[in-house]
């Protein structure tokens, strides 16, 4: 799959350079052209001589070629690449590439760059977690590019904790699984929502609900397997994301969820709002920690933000809107209302009353509506097999708008 394609790999300054060799190796063994661009710093790490001997290339390092004035031209590299790879990706380099920084060659080629563009970070645990390395990771990642997320593992600095750039072998399979023909939904941005919103009440104390996000993250699963791109926005869960290409964004409340979502959501070619949010929040959190005093206590409660209606009115033609309900009863009768009142083109419903489907479960039961009233019965099935039916729905879907 990689057979003459053009890989622009851009090595930054970490202790994980090293693994830069291997990945070149790979990368030629695959029979991609490979040319690498190497920052100052990235030098000390691992030296041109070797990777230009690997990837049978000059090693690029600066603006200026030679004494002569000849210079590496970072347009041309970047309308050259047919993907970059910048692995690792030092905390340095992505803010730099997040704000635009561009004081050398590899940021330079960056934003010259009309390919798609992969980041693999390599950091120590606590500037992989520092909010300004997060917040740069989003920026790149809503910019359309690809972040391949740090693993968990011991550091250099002796810690151990999420921080090290993920293995070549893992690189190398997401650039095959990118250029791969099979994969229908190549090139389509999702977004997902999943998992419960606290709303705080006091330091100590949230209101929530029993959802445990298990359907949303199988859903991102599903269909970043199918090559989309996807943008997860979980609320407070024990889940971990296990596909290397999917952009796990973090919220606690409804209203951090909203922000989240909002910020991805006009890029989006499908939106599916899986969350279980809350629909109150106290209308004021205390500060400190509430003392058990009064016999009967009130708690003052104001609406949340309604994500789906909300941003149901801004969806635009081509847009899939894909959101789930969860009733006890007047199930489909509820559930078409959401549909309609919100704008969105199917919905799935869930049903409380349904033996092991519903919150905490690893199967499901669900149906799902269409906005034109046609109705697709999923019976009890583990929750992954139901996600890949749901993605199998919407390939149909685009596959029909495109006939």
């Amino acid at each position: 799959m990689l057979a003459q394609k053009k890989i622009l790999l851009c090595v930054s300054g970490s202790i994980a350079a090293y693994k830069a060799a291997l990945l070149v190796r790979l990368l030629v063994k695959e029979q991609a052209e490979v040319k690498v661009i190497l920052t100052t710093s990235a030098s000390q790490f691992i030296t041109p001589l070797t990777l230009a001997t690997l990837s049978k290339n000059p090693v690029l390092t600066d603006f200026i070629k030679n004494d002569a004035g000849e210079w590496n031209n970072h347009v041309a590299l970047g309308l050259w690449a047919d993907a970059i790879v910048i692995a690792p990706a030092s905390a340095n380099t992505l803010a730099k590439c997040a704000q635009g920084i561009c004081d050398n060659l590899l940021v330079a080629t960056y934003l010259s760059a009309r390919c798609p563009v992969f980041f693999a970070p390599a950091m120590d645990l606590d500037m992989y977690q520092h909010p300004s390395t997060i917040q740069n990771l989003q920026k790149l990642a809503s910019f359309g590019n690809h972040i391949i997320a740090a693993e968990y593992g011991e550091l250099a600095s002796g810690l151990t904790g999420v921080g090290r750039m993920a293995e070549p072998e893992q690189i190398l399979q997401i650039l095959q699984r990118y250029f791969s023909p099979t994969q229908p939904l190549l090139h389509k941005k999702v977004l997902i929502t999943a998992g419960p919103t606290y709303e705080a009440i006091d330091p100590v104390r949230f209101i929530s609900n029993h959802s445990t996000g298990k359907m949303g993250y199988a859903l991102a699963h599903s269909l970043a397997e199918a090559g989309a791109q996807v943008d997860l926005v979980s609320g407070p869960t024990h889940l971990q994301v296990k596909h290397p290409t999917i952009n796990l964004l973090q919220v606690v409340s409804a209203q951090e969820m909203y922000e989240q979502s909002a910020r991805h959501f006009s890029s989006a070619d499908i939106i599916i709002l899986a969350a279980a949010v809350a629909d109150y929040t106290p209308a004021h959190k205390a500060s400190q920690k509430i003392k058990k005093k009064e016999t009967n206590f009130t708690l003052e409660l104001t609406k949340t933000i309604d994500i789906a209606a909300t941003l149901g009115k801004q969806k635009k033609p081509k847009q899939l809107l894909i959101g789930f309900a969860l009733e006890t009863n007047n199930e489909l009768e509820n559930a078409f209302g959401k549909l309609v009142n919100k704008n969105l083109d199917f919905i799935v419903l869930n049903s409380m009353n349904d033996a092991g489907a519903g919150f905490g479960h690893d199967t499901n039961k669900v149906t799902i509506i269409e906005k034109d009233h046609t109705i697709h019965e999923i019976p009890l099935k583990e929750k992954t097999a139901i996600a890949k039916d749901i993605t199998n729905l919407l390939i149909s879907k685009l596959q029909s708008a495109n006939a």
